[in-house]
């Protein structure tokens, strides 16, 4: 009798430690993709914008290998010790298969490191400067780089405005800016053939409200057109500053502009204000456009952003490589994203080049009646 009873004690001791140790049948069940984006902070309406394609994407494909996926989002309140930290609560405590962010070239940059140290494949919607994915073999992005985001708008000054002579204002805070506002002096110089083609540079930092010094100094020097790639807030108080001076040259600038605060906070200064970005809603590109369109209409009731768009691309891209790959495991996964070819995204066929890089068409957009308006498409640089 005491030998039966120790058999059925160590049978009940043996069962309680396999409960304690397999994991919930729930949890088996739930593939956690990351996001970090700006939920606050300065850059929070960018960040808002890019989570709500992520969201409306999850929404529509909630599910991948049978599994139910599940979005964890995580704040970087705009800042880049607080990206950093975010990345790793994502990877540490989360243990999230995959990873999406972040609006801001720099916030990006500033977790690359541990992802890539990490291995765990991350893909960018918007951040365009090089140095996100350049040597990292863990980032990746769905929107086009800075390089020819600069030419575009370069070729737009020089061509379409008659532009010989730019002026610069650069948010010197802000890699995003600076970068891109390099690429395009280094293209119209090369268009213009002229050294001196860059009359004045001026620089404020994130979070500056008075633009006088800088603009005084840029109306002295006579520009054609002022080149001003930042943040919409910035950018837009720049652009009313500019107005109430009495500078009545062209403000072009870049994909960051493209935010209902733009427009909130400019008002009728930014009408006619040009600049390059992803993706504009009268000209839809693929089947998966015309399906974003729709159930983001319905959903919110007004037009998306550029960004929303590359967020939700962010999102399936990384679904599509967890079914191609069969798989959840970090490198098998990062495998087949680094395969993407013709893509179908809502914002355009996606094809990563070898710096992990989409090779994508750009869109011309200016502030007109109020509201961001379509203008021209430009094709890749070959």
């Amino acid at each position: 009798m005491k030998k039966i009873s120790l058999i059925l004690a160590l049978i009940m001791i043996f069962t309680i430690f396999l409960t304690a140790c397999a994991k919930p049948a729930e949890e088996e069940e739930i593939i956690k993709i990351g996001v970090f984006e700006p939920i606050t902070g300065a850059n929070a309406g960018g960040g808002a914008l890019e989570v709500e394609g992520i969201k409306l994407a999850n929404k529509l494909y909630p599910e991948a290998l049978g599994k139910k996926v599940e979005l964890v989002i995580v704040d970087n309140k705009s800042d880049k010790v607080e990206a950093a930290s975010a990345v790793a609560r994502l990877i540490e405590k989360e243990k999230v298969v995959a990873i999406i962010g972040s609006w801001g070239s720099s916030l990006s940059m500033a977790a690359g490191d541990i992802v890539n140290n990490a291995g765990v494949p991350t893909v960018g919607a918007s951040c365009t400067n090089p140095l996100v994915t350049l040597s990292n073999d863990y980032y990746f992005r769905v929107c086009f780089i800075d390089p020819f985001q600069g030419t575009v708008m370069a070729n737009y000054a020089y061509n379409k405005l008659g532009a010989r002579k730019a002026a610069i204002v650069q948010e010197v805070s802000n890699d995003y800016s600076v970068g891109l506002a390099k690429f395009f002096v280094d293209a119209f110089t090369e268009l213009t053939g002229d050294d001196n083609c860059i009359v004045a540079t001026s620089n404020y930092n994130t979070g500056d409200l008075d633009f006088t010094a800088q603009l005084t100094n840029i109306q002295a020097s006579n520009p054609d057109v002022i080149f001003a790639p930042g943040n919409f807030t910035e950018s837009a108080l720049l652009i009313s500053q500019a107005k109430q001076l009495g500078i009545d040259v062209p403000m072009i600038g870049g994909d960051t502009w493209e935010t209902p605060e733009f427009i909130d906070i400019g008002k009728d200064a930014v009408e006619g204000a040009v600049f390059s970005t992803f993706f504009a809603t009268e000209q839809p590109i693929t089947n998966e456009s015309k399906v974003f369109l729709d159930e983001y209409r319905k959903e919110f009731d007004k037009e998306p952003a550029a960004v929303t768009a590359l967020g939700y691309d962010a999102y399936i891209l990384i679904l599509d490589a967890i079914e191609r790959a069969g798989s959840i495991e970090h490198d098998a996964v990062r495998d087949e994203i680094a395969k993407t070819k013709d893509f179908e995204g809502s914002a355009g066929f996606v094809t990563l080049d070898e710096n992990g890089d989409a090779v994508k068409d750009a869109v011309i957009k200016v502030v007109k009646d109020g509201k961001f308006t379509y203008m021209d498409t430009v094709k890749p640089i070959q």
